[in-house]
């Protein structure tokens, strides 16, 4: 990536665009997370099923923080410990924030905010929310290459950043519903952030 580019990718998101992005574990596609015809595109070109949910990513765990306000303390100090790195928070979604990455009620949100360094740094420039999926065909491997995305996706794309050859492993899913009571944490989905770094950042 070039230092303009997360300037370039900014732009596209705000003209409703698809792009097909680097990030801390494989290459992932993007859109604007309010726009519902460039969600539907996105959805459209991993032929994935419309009522399957996505995460949102921010690139900045602060600005993250600030868009979920209805988070407790001890959610919040969670998400500070584990993020930015390669995991998938599921946290309450009391207000539903964000609808368009939930699905039914909206009551649970899933939260992304990569590790912005090296190759992908300029995307720490990027200062607000997009809705992001593996960019890879339903079911397909997660691509750690350019090439290794279909052609069907990156012909169907407004933009395409590379981020040369990425680590290959999808983020650890991992749900946080009850942590503000309980402080209990379950294992999602195993992935680049393994169980005994989460036990240990979260105690």
């Amino acid at each position: 990536m070039n230092s303009g580019d997360g300037e370039l990718f900014e732009r596209c998101m705000s003209v409703g665009g698809v792009a097909v992005m680097p990030t801390d574990t494989v290459y992932g596609l993007a859109c604007e997370a309010d726009d519902k015809q460039a969600v539907t595109r996105l959805y459209a070109l991993k032929g994935r099923v419309p009522d399957k949910p996505a995460a949102v990513m921010f690139f900045d765990v602060d600005l993250a923080l600030a868009a979920l306000p209805d988070l407790g303390p001890r959610s919040v100090e969670a998400v500070r410990r584990l993020l930015p790195g390669p995991a998938t928070l599921l946290l309450p979604n009391p207000f539903g924030r964000f609808p368009l990455a939930c699905t039914g009620d909206h009551s649970v949100l899933g939260l992304r905010v990569p590790r912005c360094e090296g190759p992908i740094a300029p995307l720490g420039e990027v200062r607000w929310p997009v809705i992001q999926s593996s960019a890879n065909l339903a079911g397909g491997p997660d691509p750690r290459t350019l090439e290794e995305i279909p052609s069907s996706i990156r012909e169907g794309c407004d933009l395409i950043l590379d981020g040369g050859e990425l680590p290959g492993l999808a983020s650890t899913v991992i749900g946080m519903l009850d942590y503000e009571r309980l402080g209990e944490w379950t294992l999602i989905r195993e992935g680049a952030m393994p169980a005994e770094q989460i036990t240990e950042l979260l105690g």
